[in-house]
Formats: structure tokens, C-alpha cells, sequence
């Protein structure tokens, strides 16, 4: 029997490629409004992240999240990011 391709996923911060189950998807619709995207099919301009919060603080600090979809982050989306990385272990 063949095998089921894994899909996989490069991280905007560490550049890693992982299986989409462990990468968070991060959108900005059309509209320019940010959200996080946990079906995996919102329309819209989307980037993976790693879920580790090492990873989330990086992010915020260094602004990669906030060029990758050319728009601003604000605070409440990476806090809503650390909560479902928090809740999930």
C-alpha cells in the first residue's frame, strides 16, 4: 500500500520545515484584519509559525510575523498565540 505524503510547512522565524500539525497558521484576510487560523483554509495571506513560545517571543521581537504578511501585529494576537501554544501542552 502507498504512503500518505505528509504535507509540510516552512516556519517564518526559524525557517524550519515541519508537518502542519505542528506550525500555527497566522492570517491576514482581505480586509488587512489579522487572525489566527486554526482550520488551516481561511482566506487570505497566511504564514506558519512553530508552536513553542521561545519561538512566539522571537517573533514579536524581531517584527519577521509582521513583514511576512506586510501588516501590523498587535500584542493581543502573539498573547492569543502563547494561550493555544499554553493550552495545547
Amino acid at each position: 500500500m502507498k504512503q500518505k505524503k505528509i504535507p509540510l510547512r516552512s516556519c517564518v522565524i526559524t525557517r524550519e520545515r515541519l508537518p502542519k500539525q505542528e506550525l500555527l497558521r497566522v492570517v491576514r484576510n482581505p480586509e488587512g484584519e489579522v487572525e489566527i487560523d486554526l482550520t488551516g483554509k481561511k482566506n487570505g495571506r497566511g504564514a506558519y509559525i512553530k508552536k513553542d513560545l521561545d519561538v512566539v517571543t522571537k517573533a514579536k521581537k524581531t517584527r519577521a510575523l509582521a513583514r511576512c504578511l506586510e501588516v501590523e501585529i498587535s500584542d493581543s494576537i502573539y498573547e492569543e498565540i502563547e494561550n493555544l501554544i499554553k493550552n495545547e501542552n
